[in-house]
């Protein structure tokens, strides 16, 4: 299966059946990512390098404000979209067969997990994966350690603290942390 007919079937599907034609052909895109991370992980490389390799995994051009400290490791890589002048911090994981839509101006702190895929609950039917993006729109900030799970819209300047779970959307000009994550205060009130 093509790699263009493989990410529109699980966008239309929103759901991988463990065993399936559509799971083997992500499960070899899943193989060539952690290749290339592997890759990109053990090797001492410029900005420009670290770029290049990230433009490879993603299939996405990056800009030349794109910044990416490593490691970093993603399940797919093919089903994440980088914004400008996006930074992205040592130690994260992208779980992006569900899509990582990442905004311009991001920054992602250290460990940080976006994950966009449930297991189904039956225990025999544990391989089937149900899919759901994670969004981060423009000038987001998620702190270091914090997880955003399957389906949550973290909105435009919107802050997450570091170690927060969040399992439900962030309103635009907020602060949310814990677990789960609640909100804290708004922008507004940390500007005046």
């Amino acid at each position: 299966m093509e790699l263009k007919e493989l990410l529109s079937k699980m966008e239309a599907d929103g759901v991988i059946i463990g065993g399936s034609e559509v799971n083997q052909a992500m499960v070899a895109v899943s193989t060539e990512a952690r290749r290339l991370c592997a890759h990109l992980n053990t090797g001492v490389y410029t900005d420009e390098q670290i770029k290049e390799q990230m433009s490879q995994i993603t299939g996405q051009e990056l800009d030349e404000g794109f910044s990416l400290f490593l490691p970093f490791t993603t399940d797919f890589g093919k089903n994440i979209q980088i914004g400008k002048n996006v930074f992205i911090n040592s130690g994260c994981r992208f779980q992006d067969q569900g899509q990582i839509l990442i905004g311009n101006q991001c920054l992602i702190g250290h460990n940080v997990v976006l994950a966009t895929i449930n297991h189904d609950y039956n225990p025999e039917n544990r391989g089937t994966m149900y899919l759901k993006p994670v969004i981060l729109k423009d000038r987001t900030w998620i702190g270091s350690n914090a997880t955003i799970l399957p389906g949550v819209t973290v909105g435009e300047n919107a802050v997450v603290a570091a170690g927060s779970v969040v399992t439900k959307d962030v309103a635009p000009n907020t602060i949310v942390g814990g677990n789960p994550a609640k909100l804290l205060s708004t922008l507004a009130d940390k500007m005046e």
